[in-house]
């Protein structure tokens, strides 16, 4: 495979705005809305990438039929040191499921519990 085997990922939610509003803050990013290709009603707001740069990107997504939470995939956002965004999970309405721990050589992690009941990974190198 001559790619990242991730190229895109989905976070479903219930709430837009409050997911939307969550992620800004405990990321300190803007999201910014695609549109609908096929007018099914799907709202979607993407996280800020770099075509150019490592890793993938992906988007909040509300869609009817399809929940948030219960759902068995982790993505884990790229920080500088994961510790600073931990300490925004719980003001922006979030869990901080597992404290900032170290994963050996591969840096250190933290998992979170979103607005919208999905977990998630906080990862830096320190």
């Amino acid at each position: 495979m001559s790619m990242n085997p991730v190229g895109w990922f989905e976070i479903y939610v219930d709430q837009m705005d409050r997911a939307k509003q969550f992620y800004e803050t405990v990321l300190g990013v803007k999201l910014e809305q695609l549109n609908d290709p096929t007018d099914s009603g799907v709202q979607m707001w993407s996280f800020p990438s770099n075509m150019e740069g490592y890793g993938a990107s992906g988007a909040l997504v509300q869609m009817d039929g399809f929940s948030a939470g219960g759902n068995s995939t982790l993505v884990y956002f790229s920080c500088e040191d994961c510790a600073t965004e931990e300490a925004r999970v719980e003001q922006a309405g979030g869990k901080v499921q597992q404290s900032k721990f170290a994963i050996g050589e591969y840096g250190f992690c933290v998992l979170a519990i979103d607005s919208e009941g999905n977990m998630f990974g906080l990862h830096s190198q320190r």
